[in-house]
């Protein structure tokens, strides 16, 4: 009776990881999105570099992730000049944007400007 048990949880584990791994895959998306939108908006690579939070695909945004969940992916995150971070300079623009929950649109910018 046991094994039974055992096998129908693995069939539902097996069954839920495609899921899982979509779930992934949308907030990598947004991730990405979310970044381009940011250096495009602000000037290109060659004037502007998001935080490196923005970077960390891995840990979804890390700290730049406010919040997941059916209604989307909100970013809020520093940028400035390049090499600002790493230098210790200020940034110089601070975006805070909201990402459709498959990870492929632009839902808002509520806000992309000075530092607050």
């Amino acid at each position: 009776m046991r094994h039974r048990w055992a096998v129908v949880a693995l069939l539902v584990l097996a069954s839920a990881l495609p899921a899982l791994g979509q779930g992934s895959e949308a907030k990598v998306r947004a991730l990405n999105l979310a970044r381009n939108w940011a250096v495009h908006a602000n000037g290109g690579l060659r004037v502007y570099r998001p935080a490196t939070c923005m970077f960390k695909t891995s840990a979804g945004g890390g700290p730049c992730l406010l919040r997941a969940t059916g209604a989307g992916f909100r970013f809020r995150f520093l940028g400035g000049p390049p090499g600002w971070e790493l230098q210790g300079g200020q940034a110089t623009v601070e975006t805070d944007i909201e990402i459709a929950p498959d990870g492929r649109r632009v839902l808002s910018v509520p806000y992309n400007g000075r530092p607050r």
